[in-house]
Protein backbone atom coordinates (compact mmCIF):
# COMPACT_ATOMS: atom_id res chain seq x y z
CA UNK A 1 0.00 0.00 0.00
CA UNK A 2 1.13 3.28 -1.21
CA UNK A 3 1.17 6.20 1.72
CA UNK A 4 1.63 9.56 1.52
CA UNK A 5 5.16 11.56 2.11
CA UNK A 6 3.88 14.68 3.35
CA UNK A 7 5.42 15.95 6.72
CA UNK A 8 2.56 16.25 8.82
CA UNK A 9 1.74 16.76 12.27
CA UNK A 10 0.66 13.04 14.07
CA UNK A 11 0.82 11.65 17.35
CA UNK A 12 3.16 9.10 18.81
CA UNK A 13 1.44 5.96 19.69
CA UNK A 14 2.96 5.33 23.26
CA UNK A 15 1.65 1.59 23.05
CA UNK A 16 4.43 1.46 21.05
CA UNK A 17 6.91 1.24 24.06
CA UNK A 18 4.65 -1.25 26.16
CA UNK A 19 4.18 -3.97 23.66
CA UNK A 20 6.71 -7.25 23.19
CA UNK A 21 7.43 -9.25 20.02
CA UNK A 22 6.81 -11.73 17.45
CA UNK A 23 8.41 -14.47 18.38
CA UNK A 24 7.94 -16.38 15.22
CA UNK A 25 10.63 -15.09 13.52
CA UNK A 26 14.71 -15.98 13.87
CA UNK A 27 16.10 -13.47 16.17
CA UNK A 28 20.11 -13.36 16.11
CA UNK A 29 21.57 -13.56 19.73
CA UNK A 30 25.57 -14.28 18.83
CA UNK A 31 28.57 -14.06 16.93
CA UNK A 32 29.13 -17.67 15.80
CA UNK A 33 32.59 -17.43 16.02
CA UNK A 34 32.70 -16.51 19.45
CA UNK A 35 31.33 -19.79 20.75
CA UNK A 36 33.89 -22.51 20.97
CA UNK A 37 33.18 -26.60 21.03
CA UNK A 38 31.86 -27.17 24.55
CA UNK A 39 31.40 -23.43 25.78
CA UNK A 40 27.81 -22.20 26.95
CA UNK A 41 26.56 -18.50 26.09
CA UNK A 42 23.67 -17.00 28.14
CA UNK A 43 21.24 -14.97 25.97
CA UNK A 44 17.72 -13.57 26.34
CA UNK A 45 15.36 -12.89 23.71
CA UNK A 46 12.36 -10.43 25.25
CA UNK A 47 12.62 -11.73 28.94
CA UNK A 48 13.46 -15.36 27.82
CA UNK A 49 16.68 -17.17 29.26
CA UNK A 50 18.04 -19.50 27.10
CA UNK A 51 21.25 -21.37 27.02
CA UNK A 52 23.07 -21.70 23.89
CA UNK A 53 25.87 -24.21 23.92
CA UNK A 54 28.30 -25.64 21.13
CA UNK A 55 28.61 -29.60 21.82
CA UNK A 56 31.79 -30.89 21.67
CA UNK A 57 31.27 -32.10 18.13
CA UNK A 58 30.75 -28.63 17.19
CA UNK A 59 26.70 -28.48 17.06
CA UNK A 60 24.11 -25.71 18.05
CA UNK A 61 21.68 -26.18 20.91
CA UNK A 62 19.50 -23.54 22.61
CA UNK A 63 17.53 -24.46 26.18
CA UNK A 64 15.90 -22.66 28.16
CA UNK A 65 18.30 -21.51 30.81
CA UNK A 66 16.84 -22.80 33.88
CA UNK A 67 17.35 -26.38 35.22
CA UNK A 68 14.00 -28.26 36.49
CA UNK A 69 15.74 -30.29 39.00
CA UNK A 70 16.48 -26.64 42.01
CA UNK A 71 15.97 -23.49 38.79
CA UNK A 72 19.63 -23.13 38.67
CA UNK A 73 20.95 -21.50 35.24
CA UNK A 74 22.45 -24.22 32.94
CA UNK A 75 24.80 -21.89 31.73
CA UNK A 76 26.90 -21.99 34.68
CA UNK A 77 27.17 -25.65 34.22
CA UNK A 78 29.17 -27.04 31.45
CA UNK A 79 29.24 -29.29 27.99
CA UNK A 80 29.87 -32.61 28.65
CA UNK A 81 29.77 -34.43 25.15
CA UNK A 82 26.67 -33.40 23.38
CA UNK A 83 24.83 -32.50 26.70
CA UNK A 84 24.76 -29.50 28.47
CA UNK A 85 25.38 -30.69 32.39
CA UNK A 86 23.98 -28.46 35.14
CA UNK A 87 26.68 -26.94 37.53
CA UNK A 88 24.39 -27.83 40.50
CA UNK A 89 24.43 -31.25 40.62
CA UNK A 90 25.42 -32.55 37.32
CA UNK A 91 22.08 -33.74 35.95
CA UNK A 92 22.66 -33.44 32.02
CA UNK A 93 20.21 -32.83 29.24
CA UNK A 94 20.58 -33.25 25.67
CA UNK A 95 19.68 -30.89 22.96
CA UNK A 96 15.97 -31.78 23.17
CA UNK A 97 16.15 -31.21 26.47
CA UNK A 98 15.67 -34.60 27.87
CA UNK A 99 17.43 -34.97 31.65
CA UNK A 100 19.24 -38.19 29.99
CA UNK A 101 21.58 -38.85 33.21
CA UNK A 102 22.39 -38.52 36.62
CA UNK A 103 25.48 -38.64 37.99
CA UNK A 104 24.55 -40.12 41.49
CA UNK A 105 22.09 -42.73 40.07
CA UNK A 106 22.81 -46.46 39.23
CA UNK A 107 22.05 -46.65 35.31
CA UNK A 108 19.70 -49.09 35.26
CA UNK A 109 17.73 -46.68 37.58
CA UNK A 110 14.54 -45.02 35.90
CA UNK A 111 15.04 -41.56 35.33
CA UNK A 112 12.59 -39.06 36.79
CA UNK A 113 10.45 -36.87 33.96
CA UNK A 114 12.62 -33.81 33.98
CA UNK A 115 12.87 -32.08 30.96
CA UNK A 116 14.01 -28.63 29.78
CA UNK A 117 12.52 -26.67 26.99
CA UNK A 118 14.45 -26.53 23.24
CA UNK A 119 14.53 -24.12 20.65
CA UNK A 120 15.43 -24.45 17.18
CA UNK A 121 19.15 -22.97 16.51
CA UNK A 122 21.15 -22.55 13.76
CA UNK A 123 24.14 -20.67 12.32
CA UNK A 124 23.91 -18.56 9.28
CA UNK A 125 26.06 -15.61 7.99
CA UNK A 126 28.49 -16.07 10.96
CA UNK A 127 25.28 -15.35 13.67
CA UNK A 128 23.94 -17.82 15.78
CA UNK A 129 20.24 -17.45 15.63
CA UNK A 130 17.54 -19.43 17.86
CA UNK A 131 13.65 -19.49 16.80
CA UNK A 132 11.63 -18.59 20.57
CA UNK A 133 8.18 -19.09 19.11
CA UNK A 134 6.12 -22.25 17.92
CA UNK A 135 8.38 -25.04 16.84
CA UNK A 136 6.05 -25.99 13.99
CA UNK A 137 6.58 -22.45 12.62
CA UNK A 138 10.18 -22.49 12.44
CA UNK A 139 11.27 -24.66 9.18
CA UNK A 140 8.54 -22.21 7.14
CA UNK A 141 10.46 -19.02 8.82
CA UNK A 142 14.47 -17.94 7.89
CA UNK A 143 16.69 -15.49 8.87
CA UNK A 144 17.23 -12.31 6.43
CA UNK A 145 18.93 -13.41 2.93
CA UNK A 146 22.19 -11.59 2.96
CA UNK A 147 23.19 -11.69 -0.73
CA UNK A 148 26.20 -10.12 -0.25
CA UNK A 149 27.93 -11.94 2.20
CA UNK A 150 29.56 -14.58 -0.31
CA UNK A 151 30.54 -12.19 -2.55
CA UNK A 152 33.56 -10.53 -0.35
CA UNK A 153 35.60 -10.10 -3.77
CA UNK A 154 33.31 -7.54 -4.67
CA UNK A 155 32.13 -5.90 -1.41
CA UNK A 156 34.02 -4.92 1.59
CA UNK A 157 31.96 -6.18 4.65
CA UNK A 158 32.23 -5.06 8.10
CA UNK A 159 30.22 -6.29 11.37
CA UNK A 160 29.17 -3.89 13.84
CA UNK A 161 27.42 -5.07 17.03
CA UNK A 162 25.35 -2.44 18.84
CA UNK A 163 23.74 -2.31 22.90
CA UNK A 164 20.80 0.10 23.59
CA UNK A 165 19.26 0.42 27.34
CA UNK A 166 15.71 0.88 24.78
CA UNK A 167 12.53 -0.85 24.21
CA UNK A 168 13.81 -2.04 20.75
CA UNK A 169 10.66 0.41 18.85
CA UNK A 170 12.79 3.04 19.80
CA UNK A 171 16.02 1.67 18.07
CA UNK A 172 13.85 0.84 15.03
CA UNK A 173 12.51 4.60 14.52
CA UNK A 174 16.12 5.40 15.10
CA UNK A 175 17.15 2.99 11.98
CA UNK A 176 14.26 4.62 9.52
CA UNK A 177 14.69 8.32 10.72
CA UNK A 178 16.81 9.77 8.06
CA UNK A 179 16.11 13.23 9.27
CA UNK A 180 18.17 12.54 12.49
CA UNK A 181 21.39 13.42 10.16
CA UNK A 182 21.56 16.58 11.79
CA UNK A 183 22.65 14.72 15.03
CA UNK A 184 25.79 13.50 13.24
CA UNK A 185 26.53 17.03 11.56
CA UNK A 186 30.41 16.58 12.90
CA UNK A 187 31.45 14.01 11.63
CA UNK A 188 30.18 14.46 7.89
CA UNK A 189 26.80 12.90 7.63
CA UNK A 190 24.26 13.19 5.30
CA UNK A 191 21.95 16.19 5.01
CA UNK A 192 19.11 17.66 3.35
CA UNK A 193 17.13 14.76 3.32
CA UNK A 194 13.53 14.29 1.53
CA UNK A 195 10.92 11.46 2.00
CA UNK A 196 10.39 10.31 -1.87
CA UNK A 197 8.31 7.13 -1.64
CA UNK A 198 6.86 5.12 1.17
CA UNK A 199 5.04 1.64 1.15
CA UNK A 200 3.58 -0.74 3.74
CA UNK A 201 2.53 -3.84 3.64
CA UNK A 202 1.11 -6.61 6.70
CA UNK A 203 4.87 -7.46 7.46
CA UNK A 204 7.27 -4.11 6.23
CA UNK A 205 7.75 -0.63 5.74
CA UNK A 206 9.86 0.40 2.66
CA UNK A 207 10.68 3.94 2.67
CA UNK A 208 13.04 5.80 -0.06
CA UNK A 209 14.58 9.32 0.87
CA UNK A 210 16.77 11.24 -1.02
CA UNK A 211 19.72 12.44 0.45
CA UNK A 212 22.99 14.61 0.01
CA UNK A 213 26.80 13.90 1.05
CA UNK A 214 30.12 15.63 1.40
CA UNK A 215 33.94 15.66 2.50
CA UNK A 216 36.63 13.29 2.63
CA UNK A 217 34.15 9.84 4.02
CA UNK A 218 32.17 10.93 1.45
CA UNK A 219 34.58 10.53 -1.54
CA UNK A 220 36.07 7.42 0.21
CA UNK A 221 32.89 5.68 0.28
CA UNK A 222 32.34 6.44 -3.50
CA UNK A 223 29.82 9.21 -2.70
CA UNK A 224 31.09 11.78 -4.46
CA UNK A 225 34.50 12.32 -6.82
CA UNK A 226 35.31 15.37 -5.05
CA UNK A 227 35.07 15.84 -0.90
CA UNK A 228 34.14 19.87 -1.21
CA UNK A 229 31.07 18.72 -3.78
CA UNK A 230 27.85 17.87 -2.83
CA UNK A 231 26.12 14.30 -4.28
CA UNK A 232 22.48 13.35 -3.79
CA UNK A 233 21.77 10.03 -3.76
CA UNK A 234 18.69 7.76 -3.18
CA UNK A 235 18.68 5.63 -0.46
CA UNK A 236 16.30 2.75 0.34
CA UNK A 237 15.29 1.77 4.02
CA UNK A 238 13.10 -1.57 4.25
CA UNK A 239 11.50 -2.37 7.90
CA UNK A 240 11.29 -6.47 7.39
CA UNK A 241 9.98 -7.70 10.52
CA UNK A 242 11.61 -8.16 12.54
CA UNK A 243 15.22 -7.14 10.90
CA UNK A 244 16.14 -4.28 8.41
CA UNK A 245 17.98 -3.69 4.98
CA UNK A 246 19.12 -0.18 3.33
CA UNK A 247 20.70 0.06 0.55
CA UNK A 248 22.27 3.53 -0.84
CA UNK A 249 22.37 2.98 -4.88
CA UNK A 250 24.83 0.39 -5.37
CA UNK A 251 27.34 2.16 -3.15
CA UNK A 252 26.67 0.40 0.08
CA UNK A 253 24.33 -1.94 1.78
CA UNK A 254 23.53 -2.72 5.55
CA UNK A 255 21.55 -5.27 6.85
CA UNK A 256 20.68 -4.68 10.48
CA UNK A 257 19.07 -7.74 12.46
CA UNK A 258 17.27 -6.82 16.42
CA UNK A 259 17.40 -8.25 19.05
CA UNK A 260 14.77 -7.52 21.93
CA UNK A 261 15.82 -8.31 25.04
CA UNK A 262 13.60 -6.62 27.19
CA UNK A 263 11.35 -3.99 27.59
CA UNK A 264 14.52 -1.21 28.20
CA UNK A 265 16.97 -3.24 26.44
CA UNK A 266 17.76 -4.27 22.90
CA UNK A 267 20.84 -5.48 20.50
CA UNK A 268 21.91 -5.38 17.24
CA UNK A 269 23.92 -7.35 14.72
CA UNK A 270 24.67 -5.29 11.29
CA UNK A 271 26.43 -6.34 8.23
CA UNK A 272 27.77 -3.32 6.19
CA UNK A 273 29.13 -3.52 2.72
CA UNK A 274 30.77 -1.32 0.92
CA UNK A 275 31.69 -0.76 -2.62
CA UNK A 276 34.81 0.74 -2.10
CA UNK A 277 37.44 2.12 -4.58
CA UNK A 278 40.05 -0.14 -4.46
CA UNK A 279 41.24 -2.66 -6.85
CA UNK A 280 40.22 -6.39 -6.08
CA UNK A 281 44.04 -7.34 -5.39
CA UNK A 282 44.33 -4.42 -3.27
CA UNK A 283 40.95 -4.67 -1.32
CA UNK A 284 41.62 -8.23 0.14
CA UNK A 285 44.72 -7.91 1.89
CA UNK A 286 43.68 -4.51 2.96
CA UNK A 287 40.62 -5.69 4.27
CA UNK A 288 40.84 -7.19 7.50
CA UNK A 289 42.88 -3.38 8.44
CA UNK A 290 39.37 -1.75 7.11
CA UNK A 291 37.52 -3.68 9.21
CA UNK A 292 39.32 -3.07 12.37
CA UNK A 293 39.66 1.17 11.34
CA UNK A 294 36.06 1.80 9.79
CA UNK A 295 34.02 0.98 13.26
CA UNK A 296 36.54 2.79 15.25
CA UNK A 297 36.80 5.85 13.25
CA UNK A 298 33.19 6.20 11.49
CA UNK A 299 30.84 3.83 12.10
CA UNK A 300 31.12 3.68 16.41
CA UNK A 301 31.38 7.17 16.27
CA UNK A 302 27.91 7.35 14.41
CA UNK A 303 26.76 4.55 16.15
CA UNK A 304 27.28 6.47 19.77
CA UNK A 305 25.77 9.06 19.18
CA UNK A 306 22.63 7.20 18.16
CA UNK A 307 22.83 5.70 21.18
CA UNK A 308 22.80 8.33 23.63
CA UNK A 309 19.88 10.11 21.89
CA UNK A 310 17.72 6.69 21.92
CA UNK A 311 19.03 5.79 25.92
CA UNK A 312 17.54 9.51 26.45
CA UNK A 313 14.62 9.09 24.60
CA UNK A 314 13.69 6.34 27.21
CA UNK A 315 14.52 7.19 30.17
CA UNK A 316 12.10 10.29 29.55
CA UNK A 317 9.56 7.93 28.95
CA UNK A 318 10.58 6.11 31.72
CA UNK A 319 9.59 9.27 34.13
CA UNK A 320 6.65 10.06 32.35
CA UNK A 321 4.71 7.21 30.42
CA UNK A 322 1.70 9.69 29.91
CA UNK A 323 3.64 12.27 28.34
CA UNK A 324 2.60 12.75 24.58
CA UNK A 325 4.52 13.43 21.89
CA UNK A 326 4.84 14.54 18.07
CA UNK A 327 5.98 12.67 15.29
CA UNK A 328 5.92 14.37 11.60
CA UNK A 329 7.65 12.13 9.54
CA UNK A 330 5.00 9.06 8.46
CA UNK A 331 7.63 6.14 7.61
CA UNK A 332 8.20 5.99 12.25
CA UNK A 333 4.29 5.99 12.14
CA UNK A 334 4.43 3.22 9.79
CA UNK A 335 6.97 1.58 11.60
CA UNK A 336 4.65 1.70 14.96
CA UNK A 337 1.71 0.33 13.55
CA UNK A 338 3.52 -2.82 11.75
CA UNK A 339 5.55 -3.19 15.66
CA UNK A 340 1.97 -3.08 16.93
CA UNK A 341 0.12 -5.23 14.72
CA UNK A 342 2.72 -8.08 14.52
CA UNK A 343 2.76 -8.36 18.42
CA UNK A 344 -1.24 -8.06 18.04
CA UNK A 345 -1.62 -10.69 15.20
CA UNK A 346 0.99 -13.23 17.77
CA UNK A 347 -1.14 -12.82 20.84
CA UNK A 348 -4.47 -13.17 19.10
CA UNK A 349 -3.16 -16.31 17.38
CA UNK A 350 -1.91 -17.54 21.09
CA UNK A 351 -5.41 -16.62 22.21
CA UNK A 352 -7.15 -18.83 19.21
CA UNK A 353 -4.94 -21.55 19.73
CA UNK A 354 -5.63 -21.96 23.51
CA UNK A 355 -9.43 -21.80 23.32
CA UNK A 356 -8.98 -24.60 20.02
CA UNK A 357 -6.92 -27.16 22.72
CA UNK A 358 -9.42 -26.19 25.46
CA UNK A 359 -12.32 -26.91 23.35
CA UNK A 360 -10.82 -29.75 21.96
CA UNK A 361 -10.03 -31.31 25.25
CA UNK A 362 -13.56 -30.31 26.81
CA UNK A 363 -14.92 -32.50 23.92
CA UNK A 364 -12.65 -35.38 24.68
CA UNK A 365 -13.87 -35.39 28.22
CA UNK A 366 -17.39 -34.61 27.60
CA UNK A 367 -17.15 -37.83 24.90
CA UNK A 368 -15.24 -40.25 27.78
CA UNK A 369 -18.57 -38.99 30.76
CA UNK A 370 -21.01 -39.82 27.81
CA UNK A 371 -20.01 -43.39 26.97
CA UNK A 372 -20.26 -45.56 30.15
CA UNK A 373 -18.97 -48.35 28.16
Amino acid sequence: MELKTALTSQIVRNQVREVGINPNYWYPVAWANQLQPGKILPVTIWQENIAVFRDESGKLHALEDVCPHRGVALHKGNVTGCNLACGYHGWEFNGSGECVKIPYLPESQKLPRAAVRSYPVQEKYNLIWVFPGEISLASSQQPPEIKEFDRQDEWLMVPVSAHFQAHFSMCNENTMDVFHGYLHRGLQGWFDPVLTSLKETENSVCAEYNVSYQGRMAKFLGLSDRADEVTTLPISIQYRYPHYYTSLQGVSTLYLMRLPISPTESRSFAYFFFKVRLPRWLLQPLQPALQFLLPRFLLLKFLAQDIEMVESEQQTYLKNPQRRYVEINPAIIAVQRLIIRQYEQFKQNSLSTTENSTTSQNGIVEGVSQNPS
